[in-house]
């Protein structure tokens, strides 16, 4: 008896347990939660997506401001993957590139309506990345080097 309820509950923890390999998909009213300033520190949002080589190739650096400022900033990645390509494109991705930031996934196809709300001049083009906190925010429509970001980071949070 004991083997089987053994059994029993590791089937039962097997198949309630949440996959590791979730995301977060929202739609654009979802994704607002995270574009308000949340307490003291500095919030830097990019905007990007797996197909987009400047994204792809800034990634490594918002992962290591991350690790270098990680009382003062939080980072989160925003991808605009495409829906039916999350799980053949965009999770094997992340799998592959470890990234340990937080990543959400935007999937709100009226575009028309919601880039404007990020910034009235944003044409659509990524990677875009948006920092804020309580008493500042800014928009860059630009991919950035590393050197880039830090200087923009250190102008928030000094």
């Amino acid at each position: 008896m004991n083997l089987r309820l053994f059994f029993l509950s590791m089937v039962l923890f097997v198949g309630c347990s949440s996959s590791s390999n979730e995301l977060e998909i929202y739609d654009f009213q979802g994704v607002k939660k995270f574009l308000e300033p949340n307490g003291n520190k500095t919030t830097v949002v990019n905007f990007w997506a797996t197909w987009c080589a400047p994204c792809v190739k800034e990634l490594p650096y918002f992962e290591t401001i991350r690790t270098q400022y990680p009382d003062e900033i939080d980072v989160l990645l925003i991808s605009l993957d495409f829906p039916n390509q999350i799980e053949t494109k965009l999770k094997p991705f992340l799998k592959d590139k470890q990234l340990k930031s937080k990543v959400v996934v935007l999937d709100d196809v009226d575009m028309n309506a919601w880039i404007p709300q990020i910034d009235p001049n944003w044409d659509g083009a990524i990677p875009v990345t948006l920092i804020f906190n309580e008493k500042k925010r800014q928009f860059y429509p630009q991919s950035f080097t590393y050197e880039q970001l830090v200087i923009e980071i250190e102008h928030f949070i000094n």
